[in-house]
């Protein structure tokens, strides 16, 4: 009998199994209900297994967990992707550690499509911030899916981009899809969804946004587009650990040039030394994948000129209203702009990735004219 929701993620939620566990459980047994029926001198000799997961297994496989965490993901609006049923993504499919559960808000469907992973550093320039965005916004407008992580600085941008145009893009969570992280993109991730993107994990519902878990979820990243483009990464970065997992997958890997002196460009010009495809502009990347002549069926714009990700709200025009072409310090804007500094935290971001404001060292802005 076909293996039920329910026994995969009972499977997927014993604790100390992991990805390369549970696949060699299923190889060895013929599917995830069968685990449970096998002595544990069968599980012994089935190689890399853990003690307390060969226990959980034998003793008390978390039924009921499972029947809880299905119940939470129905009432949520999440779907789960098993790994090996149609749904599931092929390239994801194809990589060396392919998650076995994909828990999915929003539409299943745009991780099967076209597209290209955009990565880059959480404290990214104004340069780098605007190139992701017009980059991002120019290739969902041809068409393809972006794919990134939701985090500050370059990911956001690329995000952004790509809404800006009516673009669909996806990203990919270090926790559990009823955690945001960070807070502050709340708003950012509810539009992903509203356009036709999705919010992506394959962690358990609950899971908190640890350290060690974005190392691990850029596999997923890399693993969805057919190539990664790094915009800004330091020399030891997230972003290059995406672009060697694509390069180890047989993945195109592009980078954007920067400031030769900028420590937020070291790590692109690393993989630049290194192989990657140089990067001025989109037909760069579009005529390397055989997209450029390959047209678009789903092309939803024509124009390279972008829109701002969101109109000029009261917010907005109240921080506006006290930025000018000098540089001001965070401290003054919100006492002038009689906002939280959460909101004008907030606020600023935004406006700099509308290209309306640009961010200086020490915490200062200034209006571009």
């Amino acid at each position: 009998m076909a293996d039920t929701r329910r026994d995969w993620l009972t499977l997927h939620l014993v604790p100390g199994l992991g990805a390369t566990g549970f696949r060699r459980l299923v190889e060895t047994f013929g599917s995830a209900s069968s685990v449970f029926k096998v002595s544990q001198k069968d599980l012994l000799q089935v190689p890399g297994l853990r003690a307390d997961a060969i226990a959980a297994i034998v003793n008390h496989p978390p039924y009921q967990e499972a029947d809880v965490e299905l119940k939470q993901a129905d009432r949520l609006g999440v779907a789960l992707l098993s790994f090996g049923e149609p749904d599931y993504p092929a390239l994801l499919a194809n990589i060396y550690k392919p998650p076995m559960v994909l828990y999915v808000k929003g539409d299943p469907g745009v991780l099967k499509q076209e597209g290209l992973a955009v990565v880059g550093s959480r404290a990214a320039t104004s340069y780098g911030l605007k190139i992701a965005r017009e980059l991002s916004g120019k290739l969902a407008a041809k068409g393809l899916v972006i794919f990134s992580g939701l985090a500050l600085g370059i990911d956001t941008a690329a995000h952004a981009g790509t809404l800006a145009v009516g673009g669909r893009t996806v990203a990919v969570l270090g926790c559990g899809l009823d955690v945001c992280y960070p807070a502050s993109n709340w708003r950012l991730a509810e539009q992903i969804i509203e356009t036709g993107g999705a919010l992506v994990s394959e962690y358990r519902l609950g899971t908190k946004p640890d350290a060690f878990r974005f190392p691990e979820r850029n596999r997923i990243i890399s693993g969805l587009g057919r190539g990664v483009l790094v915009v800004e990464a330091a020399q030891r970065s997230g972003s290059l650990i995406t672009a060697r997992l694509a390069l180890e997958e047989g993945r195109e890997v592009f980078a954007i040039p920067g400031r030769v002196d900028s420590t937020k460009s070291a790590g692109a010009h690393r993989l630049l030394q290194e192989g990657a495809k140089l990067v001025g502009g989109i037909d760069d990347i579009l005529d390397e994948m055989g997209w450029l002549t390959a047209g678009s069926a789903c092309e939803m714009a024509t124009s390279s000129k972008l829109a701002p990700a969101e109109p000029i709200g009261q917010d907005e025009a109240q921080v506006l209203a006290v930025l000018e072409v000098y540089p001001k310090h965070i401290d003054s804007i919100i006492a002038q702009a009689k906002l939280t500094a959460a909101k004008v935290n907030e606020v600023l971001l935004r406006l700099e990735l509308n290209g309306l404001i640009e961010s200086l060292p020490g915490q200062q802005y200034r209006a571009i004219t």
